[in-house]
């Protein structure tokens, strides 16, 4: 699958309008040929999962980022069910607590990047900091603007220091939204992942798009790529995810360390 449509090149413009939130219905085979291949990515991820770990010198960060029922959990449970959960590190970054604030806003996030030989999965992240901070104008702007040139650093930091950094935008659609929030409310197993707040960010919507497109617009790098992945339909993202980030795990291609003895050589009685 050519998953290079997607990618948000660095120094570019991106606008989230021109960037579809769905494919067609045959694609990649249509939904069952995709679940099928969705399996056989996330058995190859694990595989992949278990060299990086042994081979304990270089790390994975995913980042998700998305609007509200965008699928972030839907997305790591389905494209990871494959893989070693010891070797997996996920980190939902919330509204930040007093310890916290009490820092520079990268601080929290920093302390949860990936070890090497682990794949860290963030669960929104620091670009909560030029999104939400943005929108809701918990900063001036002379404040979150200057953030960009501080996200790249630090995602240079990582890469250079053997952290491979891929970013994902969820793209889903205001009408999908719509249903997605309106299924939580019929359905009384659904009813705790309702948010009333929800929707007063969905009023927001122009404004979160205005903010994700400088966001991965200024900080889409050769080293730390965004990805803007069509999420309407959720066995389409999931296989769009998992065959990206089985790209990158291959292009790291880690391997299992050398041992210095002779297997052959060992009796064990």
């Amino acid at each position: 699958m050519d998953v290079s449509k997607y990618r948000v090149e660095p120094g570019g413009n991106f606008d989230p309008a021109q960037r579809p939130t769905r494919e067609g219905n045959d694609f990649a085979g249509g939904k069952k040929a995709a679940r099928k291949e969705l399996a056989r990515l996330s058995a190859r991820l694990g595989e992949l999962q278990a060299r990086l770990y042994a081979e304990g010198k270089q790390a994975l960060l995913m980042v998700l980022q998305g609007m509200d029922t965008a699928g972030k959990d839907g997305t790591i449970r389905h494209v990871f069910r494959a893989v070693n959960p010891q070797g997996v590190k996920v980190t939902s970054f919330k509204k930040p607590s007093e310890l916290e604030l009490a820092h520079d806003y990268l601080w929290r996030v920093h302390r949860h990047t990936p070890a090497r030989g682990e794949i860290g999965i963030f669960n929104r992240s620091h670009y909560e900091d030029v999104l939400v901070v943005r929108v809701h104008q918990l900063v001036p702007p002379e404040v979150w603007g200057r953030r960009y040139d501080h996200i790249n650093a630090f995602e240079k930091l990582l890469s250079d220091e053997g952290a491979r950094v891929v970013k994902f935008f969820l793209h889903i659609s205001k009408e999908t939204q719509k249903k997605r929030l309106e299924a939580r409310l019929q359905n009384p197993r659904k009813n705790w992942k309702f948010n009333p707040a929800d929707l007063a960010e969905r009023k927001r919507w122009d404004d979160y798009m205005a903010a994700y497109a400088e966001a991965l617009g200024r900080t889409s790098s050769d080293h730390a790529p965004w990805y803007a992945v069509p999420a309407d339909r959720k066995w389409q993202r999931n296989l769009i995810v998992a065959q990206i980030l089985l790209n990158e795990l291959e292009a790291m291609d880690p391997q299992y360390p050398e041992v210095d003895f002779d297997p052959a050589q060992i009796h064990i009685d």
